[in-house]
């Protein structure tokens, strides 16, 4: 070590002595994935920050001993739609301080963001949606989802204008971006898309895209589907971040991230994000299941699970609940997708859950700790640092260069907001599952979101509310 480094390191250790700070995490292993720390440190945090790292102790008014056990920032889902506390808890216990609505989005944006303000438990935000805009014009009687009018038919060119301009001021009142589901409205032209896409580029915002089909639609749907996005992204030059991969890709997901990794390489800007588990959810009276499905796809009606019973279905009961409508579980992601899709350095890490009344699919309480639990401990599949950079850095980059707040999240660096996640690396897991979603996940001890402990020991502090909403301005 020479005297410049000496001096250097002296300094800093004498401007930490004798501060304190609100809270301190003590011993813990704090991993960074943008600096590449790896470490025994001491974290200070001061209000809503994270003011200090440090190799020797720091004094608090809460002292945390973390010993055994990782710091790691909090993590960002990119793709949450339960949007309320059941859900947020559900996240927090999860490890995520930040989830964010930006496949479907919402429409209008203003309200939504106004009531959670003071509500939250972890940060929120949503994308201007292009299906609840649609939906809005074309005055479909679907809730989430479209089932009838927005799904069916063809726009007008004056619902067209309306639903553009929907959208743009969804993007005036500061939404992330524009969402799409494009799956779920087989009646938008290709024109309607581009369109909006121009728009996004335009506003220099990303889209956040579910694109046309499904995995079953023959062997080149996927491709086809892709191709569309690619091509309108290369058009317009906006920012192309495509929706859980895995599931819309199905056996053709190594083609599709070897298409995105060729756009990325002549320039474009064109990410990817999936969930650990090898079934999807959806609504069954969306049109996704429009026509003979089983024979479009190839699969038995024994493939898809009714959420409210957890019994599998066949052509009767598909038909009867199909006329009802409900939340489903279809069973047709193949595992081999699953791995490639995390192992991959390119795909993100996000959720697409969404808990009502405690039913639902399990990656909407597990995604984060099963990663961790499943794929890095058990089955060591990717390491540990690069799991968080899929669930911390890498969302936040993707986000960064419209959303001024998410440049303060998704590391852990002196300045950082105090999103963070400590969790036990020997005992994380997922517990929830396909017949019993709504259970918490094992082995994250705390949580703080914006300096606030709102997870301690595995348990919740009643009465916190510090999530803050994220947009563009």
């Amino acid at each position: 070590m020479n005297r410049a480094m000496a001096i250097e390191i002296f300094a800093a250790a004498f401007a930490l002595h004798g501060q304190v700070y609100d809270t301190v995490l003590a011993n813990g292993r704090v991993m960074d994935p943008e600096s590449g720390l790896d470490a025994v440190r001491y974290v200070g945090i001061r209000g809503r920050r994270i003011a200090a790292i440090s190799s020797s102790p720091l004094e608090g008014g809460a002292v945390l001993d973390v010993r055994g056990l990782v710091v790691a920032p909090g993590f960002i889902d990119l793709h949450s739609h339960g949007q309320d506390d059941e859900n947020y808890r559900f996240k927090a216990h999860d490890g995520v301080t930040t989830a964010l609505e930006l496949e479907i989005g919402v429409s209008p944006v203003a309200p939504w963001y106004r009531s959670r303000e003071g509500k939250a438990l972890i940060n929120f935000g949503a994308s201007s949606g292009h299906v609840p805009a649609r939906m809005a014009v074309m005055h479909d009687t679907g809730t989430f989802l479209p089932r009838d009018e927005a799904a069916h038919r063809a726009a007008t060119d004056e619902e067209k204008l309306s639903i553009v301009n929907l959208v743009r001021q969804g993007l005036d009142d500061g939404a992330i971006g524009i969402g799409f589901g494009i799956a779920y409205v087989p009646t938008a032209t290709r024109e309607e898309i581009l369109r909006l896409f121009q728009l996004a580029a335009d506003r220099h915002v990303p889209v956040f895209v579910h694109m046309r089909g499904s995995p079953g639609d023959g062997q080149d749907g996927p491709i086809v589907a892709l191709q569309e996005l690619i091509a309108d992204a290369a058009v317009t030059g906006v920012s192309l971040h495509v929706v859980h991969i895995t599931s819309v890709g199905g056996r053709q997901t190594a083609l599709c991230l070897r298409m995105m990794e060729g756009a990325r390489r002549h320039g474009m800007d064109v990410t990817t994000e999936m969930y650990p588990y090898d079934a999807s959810a959806t609504r069954i009276e969306s049109a996704l299941f429009d026509g003979d499905w089983a024979k479009r796809t190839g699969r038995p009606y024994s493939d898809i699970q009714w959420v409210a019973t957890g019994e599998r279905l066949t052509a009767e009961t598909f038909a009867a609940y199909r006329k009802i409508g409900g939340s489903v579980i279809v069973h047709a992601i193949p595992e081999e997708a699953v791995r490639l899709g995390i192992s991959s350095p390119e795909v993100m890490i996000a959720s697409d859950g969404r808990i009502a009344d405690g039913k639902g699919h399990p990656r909407s309480a597990g995604t984060f700790a099963r990663v961790l639990g499943r794929y890095v401990r058990e089955e060591k599949t990717i390491s540990l640092m690069d799991a968080i950079r899929k669930m911390t850095l890498m969302p936040a980059q993707r986000l960064e260069a419209s959303v001024p707040a998410i440049r303060n999240k998704g590391r852990i660096k002196v300045g950082a907001d105090a999103d963070i996640v400590v969790f036990d690396p020997e005992r994380v897991i997922d517990k929830a599952t396909y017949e019993n979603a709504a259970q918490y996940s094992e082995g994250i001890q705390h949580v703080l979101v914006n300096g606030v402990l709102v997870l301690r020991d595995g348990k919740f502090v009643p009465g916190l509310y510090p999530g803050v909403g994220l947009k563009t301005r």
